[in-house]
């Protein structure tokens, strides 16, 4: 893990500004460097330009002795122009200077190797760096003067200073870095607002996720951008109020389980008290407690288990033993275990099954079988006061498809999304720890297969469990030693 001193905002800026930085110093380079060439170019033609038009003209007119090649040199001189921007010189063949537009003269030799380099080679020549005698830095040019024969009568010498030009250079250099400047605080500006608008959402974001984890359950964050930014913190308010509603839903479990346990622990240890108080004289009274103790028993057992089952689920931790099995014979144990309960409370149950159709699947026999009491309890529990279930098995394509209607007072349809969530009892006052159904559908999830819940209010409730199917017997090599469910006591199709 990588240490980042100043966080995102610090490691966004040194990146985003060390290429900026690197793009601005190639700019100010390339800009130094062409203004400069341009302007010593400019000069440098100039001089070369002016030399060789007044080599040209003396080796044409005036080097045909050296009295005439002096005496026009002297004329040149005296009617230069442009004194206030160059020095014109006149050398002789050794290079000593003859005459200049400064007033040098008398034998002083050029200062500068542009003038020995000219006169030797006798081609024009050029110096640009410090004047050794003055220091300043000069630029110069000189052209040897040939005579018609070709012989060397002396040279030409142009001389500026470049303090003007370097002057001119370095305003333009300057003005680009200012420009570069203005350009980088323009960045740096641009940068930090749009780094503002990441990283004050993500500190809230922070702090919001700190309180979460605090406790504080529900909290929200107010959305500013409708982007990235956004979408997460419609995310972690989405996660904010899940939580809260876990939270919520959890703390409710818990109080619904303290009761639910409370309640047959209260009736068992009630009837303990008696029968050992001497209850036990009527035999009547007795088996009554006896009864009673059982039930609250089983009612205890099957809770723990239900526990039991919703932590292995949350652990990973549940394991199916599969094999192929016929799906119709544990349901019809799964009836056949609630017909007394049932036909006890006055409910009638109707049982229909196609007895043509094979109901085999590969999975879970036991699980199965707790998944189809667990649905008849439900029915039972909350649709026992319509007073029928309805139970349909049957073959759909490849799937098998078992139904359990009940005609109670159904589910609220804001409630029933909800209803399959652990912990979730919606506004029943039946006993129960709301984990029942979870449990369910993750046991028909782990075979392949779905559970569908469908409700109307005042019409009763459907639970269909579909379940993808095996292979035929046929193929599997299963003979007819397993019996089908309508070779029970349903064969007529209906129980009640």
């Amino acid at each position: 893990m990588q240490h980042s001193p100043g966080g995102i905002k610090g490691r966004w800026l040194v990146n985003s500004l060390s290429f900026v930085l690197v793009i601005l110093a190639v700019v100010v380079i390339l800009i130094s460097v062409g203004v400069s060439g341009y302007y010593y170019a400019t000069v440098r033609d100039n001089l070369a330009s002016r030399a060789a038009t007044t080599s040209d003209t003396f080796r044409k007119y005036f080097t045909d002795t050296y009295d005439q090649f002096y005496t026009q040199a002297e004329a040149t001189v005296t009617t230069f122009q442009d004194q206030d921007k160059f020095e014109q010189q006149f050398l002789d063949a050794n290079g000593r200077i003859l005459l200049s537009t400064s007033g040098l003269s008398g034998g002083g030799v050029a200062s500068t190797e542009d003038a020995s380099q000219a006169l030797s080679g006798q081609k024009t020549a050029v110096f640009t760096g410090r004047d050794p005698l003055s220091g300043e830095r000069v630029m110069s040019v000189t052209a040897p003067l040939l005579s018609a024969r070709g012989d060397l009568v002396g040279g030409v010498r142009y001389i500026t200073s470049l303090r003007i030009v370097e002057r001119q250079i370095w305003i333009i250099v300057g003005c680009s870095l200012l420009a570069c400047l203005l350009f980088l605080m323009l960045v740096v500006a641009s940068n930090s607002y749009f780094i503002r608008s990441i990283v004050d959402p993500v500190l809230k974001i922070n702090t919001i996720a700190k309180e979460i984890a605090a406790g504080r359950y529900g909290v929200r964050l107010q959305k500013t951008y409708d982007d990235e930014i956004g979408e997460l913190c419609d995310t972690i308010n989405y996660m904010s109020d899940e939580i809260s509603r876990a939270e919520r839903m959890k703390n409710d479990f818990i109080s619904s389980v303290s009761h639910e346990l409370r309640t047959p622990l209260t009736a068992i240890g009630g009837w303990s008290e008696t029968l050992l108080a001497g209850g036990g004289e009527d035999p009547e009274e007795v088996m009554q407690g006896l009864t009673i103790i059982q039930k609250e028993a089983g009612r205890l057992t099957r809770m723990v288990e239900e526990l039991l089952d919703f932590a292995r689920i949350e652990s990973g931790r549940m394991k199916l033993e599969i094999e192929t099995f016929d799906m119709s014979i544990e349901l019809y144990e799964a009836v056949y275990m609630y017909e007394n309960l049932l036909k006890k409370s006055g409910i009638r149950l109707l049982y229909d099954e196609d007895v043509d159709a094979n109901y085999y699947i590969n999975g879970d026999r036991h699980r199965m079988k707790q998944v189809f009491l667990n649905i008849l309890d439900n029915a039972a529990k909350y649709g026992g006061d319509g007073k029928q279930i309805d139970i349909d098995l049957k073959r759909d394509g490849g799937n098998i498809v078992a139904s359990v209607r009940d005609y109670g007072q159904g589910i609220p349809e804001a409630e029933l999304p909800f209803v399959k969530e652990k912990f979730y009892k919606g506004s029943s006052k039946q006993r129960g720890s709301g984990i029942g159904l979870a449990v369910t559908e993750e046991i028909v999830s782990m075979h392949g297969g779905t559970l569908d819940i469908a409700s109307e209010v005042g019409k009763g409730t459907t639970v269909t469990v579909t379940m993808p199917s095996a292979k035929s017997e046929e193929a599997l090599g299963i003979t007819g030693a397993i019996p089908k469910a309508s070779e029970t006591p349903f064969t007529e199709g209906e129980h009640s």
